[in-house]
């Protein structure tokens, strides 16, 4: 099974573009710093493999940029030849939108680099970079940067769509410690867009994905997290709506200092695990605790009180709990993502999370519960362009498996699983999570942030130039009514 996306191409046919001749081609080779790759050339194939191996693209041509001004004459380049364009930074996107048919991926891969400033408590970063990168320069000074929860997910994707992970409770999205980015717009301007210039399109990217143009490196807020006390707490799948329960209750109250998603998995066959675990299936939470350790044994307590199979959890530096997930999803996986944001979880929302617990097609497959509140709540709706802001947790389900003749299998699960707990939802996702699921969708996870997005791209890329991505289309759309 191949899942493919379906946006308009303005080239037809299997062969190249008409625009692009040797002529036209040659002379933008030589202008750039970086390489330019097309079908036939050595490291084409490689470069467009996507993370998600369900989904496959052959774009005209890659450009592998070395620099913002490779970006600027890529953009030039598309634009003036018409031609389809995609963006990928880091890589890791579920949907497969950093390659595009037929037209000119900008690739940003090989810009990865981080200067810390340890006396400002700030980071650029490059827009090709992964958070393993920043996080590699950042604990050397005691620092991170709020992320994800798994070190080779690239910044940019992940910043862009608001980036929830570990550190979220105590210290907000990524976007709420983003100062300022320098981005490449449709008509090939480099602009630095910040709570000072550009405040508008500044507002759109922390949370409005890449609709505006393509940034070329950002600067954050570093957090003091050097070393914190983490790990799983993992409980008998037949326990499962016990825990759920409990759960749903203890982490809302608890300090926001401690962080903890919420699992249904498959135990993997490999430490730290205790081999009688080795997958079973299990629920179970993955904390993170940024507080005092002195309060750490109180804190976990309850958790314990819970007689647990395993409690894993002990002091590490933050980069190694950052790490604990790439080796169970390298790149090339079987990918099916589904996701919605949860205001409550209730007991007939646990029951079905149960029974779809029970079928876990794979090892990799799994749900997630993210929590939304502590700080992230402290920002307004309106304040940046991510608008779900008032639930409690976001939700992905992921039917995963490394075998193409699985993919129908992972992927009916997923759908059928986010089919039963729709209609307990608020209606709106983590764009982070989204397939190709239409542009209603995208409409109902921005609400009444749409227009406001709508208006920056009627600014910005009027005539939709950066559409490879959930888009926000220019016009006059507004956003559809949510019943939930």
């Amino acid at each position: 099974m191949t899942v493919e996306t379906q946006r308009p191409t303005p080239t037809s046919g299997t062969g190249p573009p008409s625009g692009l001749t040797p002529d036209s081609v040659e002379p933008f080779r030589a202008r750039l710093r970086g390489t330019l790759l097309q079908p036939g050339d050595a490291g084409y194939e490689e470069a467009c493999q996507l993370y998600n191996g369900m989904i496959h693209k052959h774009p005209a041509m890659v450009v592998r940029c070395a620099d913002a001004a490779d970006v600027i004459a890529s953009v030039n380049f598309a634009r003036e030849r018409k031609l389809e364009v995609s963006v990928r930074g880091g890589g890791h996107n579920g949907g497969g939108l950093g390659l595009c048919d037929n037209g000119l991926a900008i690739d940003l891969t090989n810009m990865r680099g981080v200067r810390v400033d340890p006396e400002a408590r700030t980071v650029r970063v490059a827009g090709g970079a992964v958070w393993g990168d920043v996080d590699h320069a950042t604990h050397a000074f005691g620092l991170a940067v709020p992320s994800g929860i798994i070190s080779t997910t690239g910044v940019a994707g992940l910043t862009l769509g608001g980036g929830m992970g570990h550190l979220s409770r105590r210290f907000g999205l990524t976007i709420d410690n983003l100062l300022a980015v320098d981005m490449v717009l449709a008509d090939g301007r480099l602009v630095t867009a910040s709570a000072e210039k550009y405040p508008d399109l500044f507002w759109a990217v922390r949370g409005g994905g890449g609709n505006f143009g393509v940034v070329t490196s950002f600067l954050f807020r570093a957090c003091p997290v050097d070393t914190v006390i983490a790990g799983p707490t993992l409980w008998p799948l037949d326990r499962a709506a016990e825990v759920m329960r409990w759960y749903r209750e203890f982490l809302p109250a608890a300090p926001e200092d401690l962080n903890g998603f919420f699992a249904m998995m498959t135990v993997p066959p490999a430490p730290p695990f205790p081999e009688e675990l080795h997958l079973k299936k299990m629920c179970g939470v993955v904390w993170c605790y940024t507080g005092d350790p002195a309060k750490a044994d109180a804190l976990f307590a309850p958790v314990r009180a819970l007689n647990p199979a395993l409690h894993g959890v002990q002091s590490m530096p933050y980069p190694l709990l950052q790490t604990a997930f790439d080796a169970l999803y390298p790149p090339g996986l079987q990918w099916y993502w589904r996701a919605d944001f949860v205001r409550e979880l209730s007991d007939a929302a646990i029951t079905r999370h149960v029974q779809f617990a029970e079928r876990l097609p794979s090892m990799q497959s799994t749900m997630h519960l993210y929590p939304v509140d502590g700080a992230v709540h402290r920002v307004g709706a309106k304040d940046t362009a991510f608008s779900f802001r008032d639930v409690r947790w976001s939700e992905v389900i992921v039917g995963v498996d490394p075998s193409p003749e699985r993919a129908a299998e992972v992927s009916d699960w997923a759908k059928s699983y986010y089919d039963a707990l729709h209609p307990y939802s608020s209606g709106g996702a983590y764009v982070n999570f989204m397939m190709e699921e239409g542009q209603e969708r995208v409409q109902a996870t921005y609400r009444d942030n749409y227009p406001g997005l709508v208006a920056v791209k009627n600014i910005y890329d009027p005539t939709n130039f950066f559409h490879w991505n959930q888009n926000i289309r220019p016009g006059v759309e507004k956003p559809p009514s949510v019943a939930h």
